[in-house]
């Protein structure tokens, strides 16, 4: 029922905003104008603050790098475009505009706020356990300490407080919605006739002197031209192949253990039973002063009769997802709960009660039921690991200790790669490349990087080795050109027969457009002709009838205030298609129903207002965009 908005989320948005929203422009990225010169140059200014260089490029090396970890697979010539780098980019300059706006803004998160985002947002579930403390070990899978993510979070909640209170306010009404989706859903009846090329082809018969004129013509030249080209040598050095050569000693593995216990200790963890009484921060002194005496009671009570703590945390906590457990909490290690339980409950030995504590949730009664963790790993229990991450690191060192080396070498010996080749132990391989990378070029010969040095004037004239260039990180090439082939037009006797079905196809198609106009032009004439018409379908942006785009297009836009009528519409494939709409028709109620419209609709006006305070906010603290530093690749 849902699945034209599901597939076509951004599609719907995108014309919902340019239907009843034509004052508001998407952001982005300002038209580039250079504010300063010189090398030192940044590639963008932020309320003052330069985005620099080299801090670009490290942000650019960061996100090819996560790219190729989640996909191994990618071409690396799509991550880097100029495309990539203007994401990257734009993702840059976002960070700072919003950032900037916090501090001016003096956006805080509280500790309490930042706990409840914590366990209650669905996208963090992941980091979870199932009490809610957060999972370390997942943490430590992606590198990051619980302090670490949590001031992470923390920063990422203050950064969203900037536009929600734009986007988080957008007016939506069912009514406004179920007027938007009646027209970007309407259904139109049509009926339609198709003149294709292929049908006229068996009657285009060219002579062999049109054809050869047809190849002649400069119109045509680049059709039949073989694009230039070089055969190459290249070298490459990268940390793979050196992670293959390295070894690690027993001593080596020995230190990387000593020098990081704390990675191999278990974390220390405390599991607690406990009992609140709820006291906002807001409450008065005498309302928070009654929460303190009633959790001291219960502190009495459980003291005298520990075995009824379970009982009593039932009957009288306040903490709506412990209580029915008998107030237990299960098991947590730092930084999963508030500092002053925390602080509490790793001071307890286990059986022993705390005295009442106070935090942001109100007054507590702890009972410590038990601690696990805190014990270190043995050397032969993580061997493996420590083995793997010695290597990397090795392989690291003998990348940096080579990659300068191999940069001179290919430099002051440059009329051959035969000496860097022997010297670093690597292999010249051969391949045949392009201006530009050719379909299906993989690892550095789908570099752009390289083929810009590979067809300078140094390489391509003179025969020299090209400088040394970094098509990724920890990746360095050089090439050689053996043999260059400029750009050169084939023979007609070579490309004769291509030459003449490129001709019958232009030809055709000719003949199928003259038709096609034909027809529409008869039956605009004589609307009571409708030989050749097909049967009368229904479409609409929901119902496509397989047809082409630029068809669709053409028949939802066709101005329907006299029907039936008749409209012709090139379908830019070589045919043309001559159309009668017939009747306009409601939208399809089971497309969308009102609450999924009303949704859409919603999150169209949020998004549109949302992206003009941003626009805002980048004109307010005075954006600029340095063009050439921005557009040029990493160094």
């Amino acid at each position: 029922m849902f699945d034209f908005v599901r597939k076509h989320n951004k599609v719907l948005q995108g014309f919902l905003l340019l239907l009843i929203l034509p004052s508001f422009v998407f952001f982005g990225v300002e038209s580039y104008s250079s504010f300063m010169d010189g090398s030192n140059a940044g590639v963008a200014k932020v309320d003052g603050q330069k985005i620099t260089r080299a801090e670009f490029d490290a942000a650019h090396r960061s996100q090819v790098e996560r790219m190729r970890a989640q996909m191994p697979n990618l071409d690396p010539k799509e991550l880097d475009t100029a495309e990539a780098r203007q994401s990257t980019l734009d993702s840059l300059i976002r960070e700072r505009v919003l950032l900037a706006a916090q501090q001016q803004q003096h956006l805080t998160i509280s500790d309490e706020k930042l706990q409840s985002a914590f366990v209650t947002d669905p996208q963090l579930a992941f980091l979870r356990n199932p009490n809610g403390s957060v999972n370390r070990a997942m943490l430590a899978a992606q590198g990051m300490s619980v302090e670490g993510f949590m001031q992470r979070l923390r920063q990422d909640l203050a950064l969203r407080q900037v536009m929600q209170g734009v986007g988080g306010t957008a007016p939506a009404t069912a009514s406004n919605a179920a007027l938007a989706f009646d027209v970007l859903l309407q259904q139109r009846e049509v009926q339609l006739q198709r003149f294709d090329a292929k049908d006229f082809a068996s009657n285009v018969k060219p002579s062999d002197a049109e054809v050869e004129a047809f190849y002649k013509d400069p119109a045509n030249s680049a059709r039949f031209q073989l694009p230039e080209s070089a055969d190459i040598e290249y070298l490459v050095l990268d940390i793979e192949q050196l992670a293959k050569t390295v070894k690690a000693s027993e001593e080596d593995l020995r230190k990387f253990y000593d020098d990081n216990q704390a990675r191999f200790a278990v974390a220390e963890e405390r599991r607690a039973s406990h009992i609140l009484i709820k006291a906002e921060k807001g409450a008065s002194a005498a309302e928070r002063a009654k929460a303190k005496a009633r959790a001291e009671e219960l502190l009495a009570q459980a003291r005298k009769s520990p075995a009824s703590f379970a009982d009593l945390a039932r009957k009288n906590s306040q903490d709506e997802g412990s209580a029915p457990n008998g107030g237990d909490l299960d098991f947590f290690g730092r930084g999963a709960m508030v500092k002053p339980f925390e602080d509490a409950a790793y001071a307890l030995k286990q059986g022993e009660f705390s005295e009442v504590v106070e935090s942001d949730f109100g007054y507590h009664v702890i009972q410590l039921t038990g601690k696990r963790g805190g014990d270190k790993k043995s050397f032969e229990q993580v061997r493996a690991e420590i083995e793997g991450d010695v290597l990397k690191q090795l392989a690291q060192k003998r990348y940096t200790e080579l990659a300068e080396g191999f940069r001179n070498t290919v430099y002051e010996q440059s009329d051959s790669l035969k000496p860097a080749a022997d010297k670093f132990k690597l292999t010249i391989q051969t391949a045949s490349v392009q201006r530009k990378p050719v379909p299906g070029a993989v690892g550095v010969l789908a570099s752009q990087k390289l083929l810009d040095e590979i067809f300078g004037n140094e390489a391509l004239r003179n025969k020299r080795n090209t400088e040394s260039v970094e098509p990724m990180p920890n990746q360095m090439v050089s090439a050689r050109v053996v043999q260059h082939h400029p750009a050169r037009l084939q023979a007609f006797d070579q490309v004769r027969e291509q030459a003449r079905a490129l001709l019958v196809a232009k030809l055709a198609q000719v003949q199928a457009l003259a038709a096609g106009k034909a027809r529409l032009e008869a039956l605009k004439k004589d609307p009571a002709d409708v030989k050749g018409l097909g049967e009368a379908t229904v479409v609409s942006r929901a119902k496509q009838a397989g047809l082409p785009r630029k068809v669709l297009s053409g028949l939802l836009g066709a101005d329907t205030s006299k029907l039936p009528a008749d409209v012709g519409i090139d379908a830019g494939d070589g045919s043309y298609v001559v159309a009668r709409i017939s009747k306009l028709l409601p939208r399809d109620a089971a497309v969308i129903d009102a609450k999924r419209a009303a949704e859409q609709y919603a999150r169209a006006w949020a998004d549109a207002e949302a992206m003009a305070y941003y626009q805002h906010l980048k004109t307010e603290l005075k954006v600029k965009i340095n063009a050439e530093a921005a557009s040029a690749p990493a160094k």
